[in-house]
């Protein structure tokens, strides 16, 4: 169990995340405007999202499907009766004065995520997903004095979901979001981009001491947008709750903002409960009835989710626990290495893709979508190596040049002279020579210091620059000095 220690004691976390996930779909939840990010301020809005008096909202079915599949890739309950509410607040940037969402009846029940840390495997629970539209956006940087409104994201469909406060560390928590953004990539159902704010997160936390079952007053931070970010935020508000505790004080309900560049959180505003918001039935929308048929239907159509492709990387291509998590993170990289195993050994381009690859991805800045190495080429590169073309050192290199060219390996050995040398006599008559000039190492080994051969193996790789056999030169180099 993960306890923080402190002058009273064992302290236990506890935590809660609600993840707004922007939906993918090209028109908003309830209007037919764009919900494509990154355009100009004010050009995706209809007359719906501007709360114009008259104007009906209709539910886009799109949005319906997508929270559905989520819910199947959170294992949770799919929900054939749901309803809309207003959620009645103002905010400037929406201009209905109230947010349509699913309080009383989500469109999503129950389920799970499981989350493995060095603690450990767990299900973490998922209390519900329901449906909802964003809000504008207010920027407040750009004219002195005045804050302008950005309606664009105004009425853009958001799956919120809501954990069961199940975690109960840093870790935990940022395997958790993790998993749920693995899960809506490869789903297709949002992009989980939390640098655009298409993926956000409200950490909920508490403390209380070992052993209690009651809970205490918790804090939301709002708003938080990196796993990172999330785990640092859990971090400090826990330390910042014990302490109070410890000098005899007491915490309240409260919403509370994270700083990142000074790694703390600090007050927004007191928390409100469900009945300050005088939630109602949305009267403009009908309920959401669906049939076993149209459930049933997508079910069978789902792609295959990271937890089940992470079994049958392990169990059918032979990865390690850990290889088989690092490749199905994301369904970019295991679409990319899906492409490299074909017909190669797995286990080799798993080395190359999360070794080198990743490398030079890293060092350039780039996503593996972005890659000038082709997956086919780099699965190419190492049938190459395994059919005794080229070494692996020589392999290193011709990686670099695919990297700065694009071009296919087999090209490059072709225009490089690469090829590796496995003509015997060639090789025997390179041994002779190193043996000649090197006859002090040689009496050294006939007495016993068999280190010194592979001294000699890379004199040989030397001279030839890479390109002999080294599995072969070892060989012929044995069977020279046997007879010398």
């Amino acid at each position: 169990m993960y306890t923080i220690h402190g002058k009273t004691g064992d302290w236990e976390l506890v935590i809660g995340l609600e993840v707004h996930c922007q939906i993918l779909s090209k028109s908003k939840v309830f209007s037919g405007a764009s919900a494509e990010f990154g355009a100009e301020q004010n050009t995706h809005v209809s007359f719906i999202d501007a709360g114009f008096p008259g104007m009906l909202p209709k539910v886009n079915e799109k949005c319906i499907e997508q929270c559905v599949k989520t819910g199947f890739g959170l294992n949770a309950k799919i929900n054939k009766y749901s309803r809309f509410d207003r959620k009645n607040y103002f905010y400037a940037d929406l201009p209905q004065g109230y947010q349509i969402s699913q309080l009383y009846h989500p469109i999503v029940g129950e389920g799970y995520i499981e989350v493995t840390t060095d603690e450990g495997t767990r299900r973490i629970g998922v209390e519900r997903l329901h449906l909802e539209q964003d809000a504008g956006k207010s920027i407040h940087d750009m004219v002195p004095g005045k804050s302008l409104i950005d309606l664009n994201r105004c009425g853009v469909g958001l799956m919120e979901i809501v954990s069961k406060p199940d975690m109960h560390s840093p870790a935990e928590a940022g395997e958790y979001l993790r998993q749920l953004r693995a899960i809506v990539r490869a789903l297709g159902t949002c992009d989980g981009n939390m640098d655009e704010g298409s993926m956000r997160c409200d950490v909920n936390v508490s403390v209380r001491k070992v052993g209690e079952t009651t809970l205490r007053p918790r804090t939301e931070v709002k708003n938080v947008n990196s796993v990172r970010f999330v785990m640092q935020a859990v971090e400090f508000e826990a330390n910042r709750q014990i302490d109070i505790y410890e000098n005899g004080g007491t915490c309240q309900q409260e919403t509370r903002l994270f700083d990142s560049v000074n790694v703390e959180t600090r007050p927004m505003r007191s928390k409100e409960n469900a009945n300050d918001y005088r939630y109602f039935p949305d009267p403009d929308l009908l309920p959401v009835i669906l049939t076993d048929e149209y459930i049933e239907n997508i079910r069978q159509n789902l792609p295959e989710l990271p937890e089940a492709k992470k079994k049958r990387y392990v169990e059918e291509l032979g990865l390690t626990p850990y290889d088989a998590s690092i490749l199905t993170a994301d369904h970019e990289t295991s679409d990319y290495f899906e492409t490299a195993i074909r017909g190669q050994d797995a286990k080799k381009v798993a080395n190359w893709v999360m070794g080198d690859l990743f490398a030079y991805l890293n060092k350039s800045a780039k996503t593996i979508s972005e890659s000038p190495i082709k997956a086919e080429d780099l699965g190419a590169l190492v049938g190459l190596i395994q059919d005794g073309t080229i070494s692996g050192k020589i392999a290193k290199e011709v990686f670099e040049i695919m990297a700065e060219t694009g071009k296919a390996p087999a090209v490059i050995v072709e225009e490089k002279g690469l090829k590796q040398v496995s003509d015997t006599g060639a090789i025997e008559a390179l041994i002779a020579d190193i043996l000649s000039a090197n006859m002090d190492k040689v009496a050294e080994i006939k007495a016993g210091k068999d280190k010194l051969k592979g001294w000699l193996v890379g004199q040989i790789m030397k001279a030839s620059q890479g390109k002999v056999n080294p599995a072969l030169a070892n060989q012929l180099l044995n069977k020279k000095l046997e007879e010398v």
